[in-house]
């Protein structure tokens, strides 16, 4: 079975309702050093990201560590929010959403959250994939058979373990959760 650790991005410069693509604080900079040194020792291994900033920059200090370049992976961006008038509508969406279930999103987004774990779930070697909270809640859910938007609420970078076989996501190890994720 092929590994897979799901780092949910440092501690972003600005919330989802404030930025399209912030980069990350000086926490979340602390954050990525001190994930890049736990994760160290798995390594090297191949590192995929999110094409967002945030993520980005979670990345590369341990791309640099492992002297990798990591991928670009679109398929474990930020869920895709529909084009609204402002960021502070885009906020209410995402608040919204997260209080549901996938059973009941359009199907744009039922097509993003298949996409999500098909790509997740075929990799074929050991892997390192910094992402976001929603997606990695769809993998969660997707492995442990949870319909619910958020099924968890993943730490800024914390590490959430998966196993596949090429087809079917088997959760090893729930990464470290947050107290609570607000939406800003």
């Amino acid at each position: 079975m092929t590994r897979i650790y799901m780092v949910r991005h440092g501690k972003a410069a600005a919330g989802f309702g404030e930025s399209m693509d912030p980069g990350l604080n000086a926490l979340g900079r602390e954050q990525a050093d001190a994930v890049a040194l736990k994760l160290k020792g798995i390594g090297p291994l191949p590192i995929l990201s999110s094409p967002l900033a945030r993520t980005q920059q979670t990345a590369a200090p341990l791309a640099q560590l492992w002297s990798k370049t990591p991928v670009i992976e679109h398929a474990v961006a930020e869920v895709p929010s529909p084009d609204l008038a402002s960021l502070e509508e885009r906020a209410v969406w995402l608040r919204k959403l997260m209080q549901g279930s996938w059973r009941d999103v359009n199907p744009e987004l039922a097509t993003w959250r298949e996409h999500c774990v098909a790509t997740v779930a075929a990799i074929r070697q050991d892997t390192v994939v910094f992402s976001h909270y929603v997606a990695i809640n769809v993998l969660m859910g997707a492995a442990t058979d949870d319909d619910r938007v958020v099924v968890f609420s993943p730490d800024n970078c914390s590490v959430t373990v998966f196993e596949t076989d090429g087809a079917t996501l088997h959760l090893v190890e729930r990464g470290r959760e947050a107290p609570l994720t607000k939406v800003n």
